[in-house]
């Protein structure tokens, strides 16, 4: 049953995704993707809030933790996951990892849409 309730956080998430993108973009012409950058920032503190809420303060009811967290930002976007595990990374001492981390998921990143943008093209 958890995963059917991640599932359907999951199909939110992403009509919450979809809905915000076109919002944002209908206000700022599309010429830059804010529309991307307001739900990765957003979803990023939303996940930091309800991971303070679930995991430090014990009021999100564990229950929801999965749909909430798991499913509906998941979908929503996975930047807040990568921003989340970073800072975790970096509040345990181990900032090198968390830099390299940064580093490392951008760089790679960028080369894996360029590979694929590659492949796709080169495809019939």
């Amino acid at each position: 049953m958890d995963l059917v309730l991640v599932g359907v956080g999951g199909f939110f998430g992403a009509i919450a995704r979809r809905l915000v993108d076109l919002w944002v973009s209908d206000r700022t012409g599309g010429a830059f993707p804010f529309g991307t950058l307001v739900i990765n920032l957003s979803g990023a503190f939303l996940l930091g809030l309800l991971f303070a809420w679930a995991l430090e303060r014990d009021v999100l009811p564990r229950e929801i933790r999965g749909p909430v967290m798991i499913g509906f930002l998941g979908a929503y976007t996975t930047f807040s996951t990568w921003m989340l595990e970073s800072w975790r990374l970096v509040e345990d001492g181990a900032w090198q990892l968390g830099v390299v981390n940064l580093v490392g998921a951008t760089v790679l990143g960028v080369i894996a849409v360029v590979a694929g943008l590659a492949v796709g093209r080169l495809l019939p």
